[in-house]
């Protein structure tokens, strides 16, 4: 029996002898026939106890779970301190109608003329059609989404018959894609479109309901135990503004992963480098934006999944506060971690989706007590007022902790550039307890995955999941409800930590990654991998805001030197989107001219 562990409380840390120490995870990295022998291994009773038990020891889990006091109660799911509004914002009414907060976001963007960017006059150099583009074109009758769709079609095609598979969308009906588009053309030919979202094409991640497709959640056999009845909460608002859903993106399998890795269906490909991962889980909705088939996409985000792909992608993804968005109608609604967020090319368009999605449910509304939603109004001169009185926080140590030197270096020439033109300050924090940040945030998303599958896992279903959901599924059995309960204490410390912090500075930043998009193994893609060094560095700053629930957004800043995009993270206090939504909106247009395009791009609306 080791020695116990008595923490002081929260409130008594001494942060100045705080010292960060790397995290490194051991485990080993499998893929092929060894692979799958590990994994009948781990699902044998004795044996594979014996060896989770170990593997958990090594990793320090076991003496934080079981043999440390933790003098804090448990926090079940993230609770806030009362937040004041943010400066410089519009309030949206959350009860009203989607098409009408839409409206008000709009008025909210800056000056801009799609006319000059489709004639190619201020186009320096590659850079994404945004939703307003997309609007133009179809006032001026210079496209129709009728046109486009047959474009996004044929290109949906080619990739369902490469070999190996690499499918962007699990679920695809051309005729329901084409009769969408048809409402649509009608819509802007009788001059009453729905919102400047109408004729938009938007994917929407596997493990969220769209009508009439089915939810698999990237499986074989979800479909089979679970029917969709009608649209999730948020596809319903976007549907209400004209949005057409184009079918139910890849994913990794029921969001276990970070690579985007689906064995079941084929592994969908980086468009900057198709050799390499996307990043998971919501791999397909980030690579469908990334190489310009539809605008946006709508991804869960319960350990990074929204952020990590954007980010190895070069697309920009909001993760939400918890409870800003309804999550009803996804495989996820009754966990305390996950989200239902926006991927897209560009801050503004994140911003006119997040607008349409928002609205808490009531049952977290009466919880929660969210502060009104809002978007940064970027449209006003004393934004760039708003903007310099912004304190950034920054725990040096933690931020250069990368696989490669690239990452840190591009991001911290990013932030000189935004102080230097902006005028933001930025403050040295230390971010205490990270390794406790981590393990509560593994055992929380475990248990709660578990507690979802068990039915499932008693009908048989377990053994249809892939091996790498398989691995996961024998780790999370091994944690106890005390297990548990110890996270949930460890998740009111690591919140006491940062709401300190956010009295210093508005924004923590970070790089969204501590490594761009990994290469995929040829002997990954038959039967999956597990991998825990590369899911260490692509979770290592993700963890706060699921564990918390706090807003967080990856906005691309760059690229490394083999061209692999690098993204730069701000996480905002509690129902603080506008402040990080400002934030990635300077930073983006800072970064404009080192745009590149994608390898794998298709100009779908001037094609």
């Amino acid at each position: 029996m080791g020695k116990r562990r008595v923490m002081v409380a929260a409130e008594d840390v001494d942060l100045s002898a705080v010292k960060y120490e790397q995290e490194e995870i051991k485990a080993p990295h499998l893929t092929g026939l060894i692979f799958k022998l590990f994994v009948r291994i781990v699902e044998a009773p004795i044996l594979g106890s014996f060896i989770v038990s170990a593997i958990k020891k090594q990793n320090k889990m076991t003496q934080l779970l079981r043999n440390t006091l933790i003098p804090e109660g448990p926090m079940f799911k993230p609770e806030f301190p009362p937040q004041e509004l943010e400066a410089g914002v519009v309030v949206l009414d959350e009860d009203g109608k989607p098409e009408d907060r839409v409206e008000v976001a709009l008025k909210c963007l800056p000056q801009y003329d799609p006319a000059s960017c489709w004639n190619g006059n201020s186009i320096q150099s590659f850079r994404y059609w945004k939703i307003r583009d997309y609007a133009y074109a179809y006032r001026s009758k210079l496209a129709t989404p009728s046109l486009v769709v047959e474009h996004i079609i044929s290109v949906i095609d080619e990739f369902s018959n490469k070999k190996p598979p690499q499918p962007l969308l699990i679920t695809f009906n051309p005729e329901d894609v084409r009769s969408q588009a048809a409402a649509s053309t009608k819509r802007f030919e009788e001059g009453n479109p729905l919102s400047i979202l109408d004729g938009i094409f938007v994917a929407i991640k596997d493990d969220i309901d769209c009508c009439p497709h089915p939810s698999k959640g990237g499986t074989t056999w979800m479909h089979e135990v679970r029917t969709v009845k009608k649209d999730a909460v948020c596809v319903s608002r976007l549907r209400s503004c004209g949005v057409i859903f184009i079918g139910k993106a890849n994913m990794h399998e029921l969001g276990m992963g970070t690579t985007g890795n689906n064995s079941n269906y084929g592994t969908t490909r980086n468009p900057h480098a198709p050799e390499r991962y996307t990043g998971g889980s919501s791999s397909g909705p980030a690579a469908l934006v990334a190489s310009g088939l539809c605008s946006a996409a709508l991804g869960t985000d319960g350990g990074g999944s929204v952020r990590i792909p954007s980010s190895l992608c070069g697309v920009v993804g909001l993760k939400t506060t918890y409870g800003r968005t309804d999550i009803g109608g996804s495989l996820c609604e009754d966990g305390t971690v996950e989200i239902i967020g926006p991927i897209a090319s560009t801050v503004e368009d994140v911003m006119l989706v997040y607008s349409a999605i928002l609205g808490t449910s009531l049952a977290d509304r009466i919880s929660l007590k969210p502060s009104p939603p809002s978007v940064p109004n970027l449209s006003l001169y004393d934004s760039l007022n708003t903007l310099g009185s912004l304190r950034l926080g920054k725990y040096t140590a933690w931020f250069n902790d990368v696989h490669s030197t690239d990452i840190s270096d591009m991001c911290e020439d990013v932030l000189s550039l935004l102080s230097k033109t902006h005028g933001c300050e930025m403050v040295e924090i230390v971010v205490p307890e990270l390794h406790e940040m981590s393990t509560a945030h593994l055992v929380s998303i475990g248990s709660e995955f578990l507690n979802g599958m068990n039915p499932y896992c008693e009908d048989g279903y377990g053994a249809k999941l892939s091996y790498d959901s398989r691995t996961s599924v024998a780790l999370f059995r091994s944690f106890s409800a005390s297990d548990y309960i110890a996270a949930q204490c460890l998740r009111r410390r690591i919140m006491y930590h940062h709401m300190e912090i956010f009295k210093k500075v508005d924004v923590i930043v970070t790089p969204t990654t501590g490594m761009t998009a990994p290469i995929i193994p040829p002997a990954a893609l038959k039967d999956g991998e597990t991998d825990m060094w590369v899911t260490g560095y692509l979770m290592r700053f993700v963890i706060a805001g699921n564990l918390l629930g706090l807003p967080a957004i990856s906005v691309p800043v760059g690229y490394d030197k083999q061209g692999l995009p690098i993204g730069l993270q701000l996480i905002g206090r509690p129902w603080g989107e506008s402040s990080i939504l400002r934030l990635a909106s300077a930073i983006e247009e800072l970064c404009a001219k080192s745009k590149k395009r994608p390898v794998q791009y298709f100009d779908v609306l001037k094609s």
